[in-house]
């Protein structure tokens, strides 16, 4: 009987501590991210800063017929392809620096989920959605080379193929992929023909990994450097349109109202307001710091990301940057490495979930903060890749290089930092015009035509965000949707564009935060 007690007991208290972390989590979300912050951590990428022609003291102008928030790559995305209508006038607002957000501080890894959550896709939105969301993410790496092979910034860039590997340490965890993998293969046999799994003696013996190893899947993957790859391009388009396009950095917009008398958007900024057709919503994370309904469908999330040294022997395993990786353990989430191709060849080195926690030990979901980082998490990411790869594969830990000025840690773990992810509450992303209900606010009816041969779209909010940490492999092609859509070309995204990505009253509707906490607390 007393044992029936003890159990009955402890069923209650974990009942209450699940209700308490649900409690606090539920009101991270329902909070509103508000700004990015002034002071975030300093990631390597953005080091030396791009000299983009910014106007960080210029007059705003008092029309555009697009307003961007946000200068990522899914912003860069947009304005790439939205100003190959002639006379498009538009103007990208910055709240920091231009690129200062999560493209600016991922890992720079194209290795899109495939075999992973085909099955999962197919059983929810059926085989030909599946099929579709599949291509979609591969389009990526082969989209990105194209852009830098023709805009003349393959150096800079550094977009490129590498020979990718998913990493397994868990039995378990191994034997689901392989025979994820092996449905995959059976339904998408072209798609899926350079996958090869590799039992546990030739994954260690052949890619140098380590005896923790008990297998690994290799197929074709991509790298490049974010942060290089949208300034240039920014760079670029600035110069290409001088008249159409302008940068405004370290301008937050606060605000977006509808003006019924002038039958305009109205975007409140730090430095004034100016009206718009179009409003499109290019800031993941930071999305529901606008609009609002969409608090609890888009989270912000923190992420942690490194750049360490390679040891001394480390080239064998990663092929100086022409290998990826990720590795998979037992339980939450994963981990990502690429490695830069020049200088001292950086490992830039991230993920590590399931240690991201905050004093309470909640993960650090509803957090907009990147000015700081996870002290358990930035140990645990400094410590385990010599763990993976076997202290004989690592060698000695590298000397630093001589580097101008003193802003870099000298041992393995040459810079950390921060960034700030959307996570989507059905764990898809977030694309299209955003319905009345879902951005709050009423469309304008009519719009006085400030030239009449640029065609777009019906006046409207638009956004592409919540990419729950999948942003490579999803940001640049939504971008480009979103471009189409708002030109009034949507037809033309029909046969690549996954309609279960559009935002929907239904969809918006339908997910539910308590599935999204489900999945990241089991």
């Amino acid at each position: 009987m007393g044992a029936l007690v003890s159990t009955a007991k402890l069923f209650f208290y974990a009942t209450l501590q699940l209700r308490k972390t649900f409690e606090v989590l539920k009101k991270r979300i329902e909070t509103s991210p508000g700004l990015p912050v002034h002071n975030p951590t300093l990631p390597l990428w953005t080091v030396p800063a791009a000299q983009i022609p910014q106007e960080d003291h210029g007059e705003l102008p008092e029309y555009a017929d697009v307003v961007i928030v946000g200068s990522g790559i899914t912003g860069t995305s947009f304005a790439y392809n939205a100003l190959t209508s002639p006379g498009l006038k538009v103007v990208m607002l910055e709240a920091r620096a231009v690129c200062s957000g999560a493209t600016g501080r991922n890992g720079g890894h194209i290795n899109p989920p495939l075999y992973h959550d085909y099955m999962d896709l197919k059983e929810k939105h059926g085989e030909h959605i599946a099929k579709v969301m599949v291509a979609f993410r591969r389009s990526h790496i082969t989209e990105m080379q194209r852009i830098a092979s023709e805009e003349d910034i393959q150096k800079q860039s550094q977009v490129r193929e590498t020979e990718h590997l998913d990493v397994y340490t868990c039995p378990t965890v191994f034997a689901e992929a392989v025979e994820n993998l092996a449905k995959w293969k059976a339904e998408m046999p072209l798609e899926s023909s350079s996958f090869v799994v590799h039992e546990r003696e030739e994954a260690i013996k052949k890619y140098h990994l380590s005896d923790d190893v008990v297998g690994c899947i290799s197929n074709t993957g991509g790298a490049m450097h974010p942060y290089r790859f949208v300034t240039s391009l920014l760079s670029i388009l600035l110069d290409r349109h001088p008249n159409n396009f302008r940068i405004f950095a370290h301008t937050p917009c606060t605000a977006v109202t509808t003006d019924a008398s002038s039958s305009s958007y109205v975007i409140h900024t730090s430095r004034g307001t100016l009206r718009a057709k179009h409003v499109v919503h290019a800031t993941n994370g930071w999305t529901a710091h606008l609009v609002r309904p969409l608090l609890t469908k888009i989270a912000p999330a923190r992420g942690n990301m490194s750049a360490q040294r390679p040891g001394t022997a480390l080239h064998r395993s990663t092929l100086s940057g022409f290998r990826s990786f990720v590795f998979y353990r037992e339980g939450v989430g994963y981990d990502y490495l690429t490695q830069l191709p020049s200088g001292e060849h950086e490992l830039m080195f991230g993920g590590g979930w399931a240690t991201a926690c905050d004093a309470n030990g909640l993960p650090e979901i509803g957090i907009a903060d990147d000015s700081v980082v996870n002290h358990v998490n930035q140990s645990y990411l400094a410590g385990a890749l010599p763990r993976y790869f076997g202290t004989r594969n690592w060698g000695r830990d590298a000397s630093p290089a001589p580097e101008e000025g003193e802003i870099w840690g000298e041992e393995r773990t040459k810079a950390e930092w921060s960034g700030i992810l959307g996570i989507s509450a059905d764990m898809l992303p977030w694309v299209g015009r955003l319905p009345e209900k879902v951005s709050g606010r009423a469309q304008p009816k009519t719009l006085q035509e400030r030239d009449k041969s640029v065609r777009t779209a019906a006046p409207g909010e638009w956004v592409a965000a919540g990419y729950t940490g999948e942003g490579m492999v999803h940001a640049w092609m939504s971008g480009k949707a979103l471009a189409y859509m708002v030109l009034d070309r949507d037809e033309e995204t029909r046969e690549w564009f996954p309609d279960v990505l559009r935002v929907t009253e239904k969809r918006w509707k339908e997910a539910k935060i308590e599935d999204l906490f489900a999945r990241f607390m089991s």
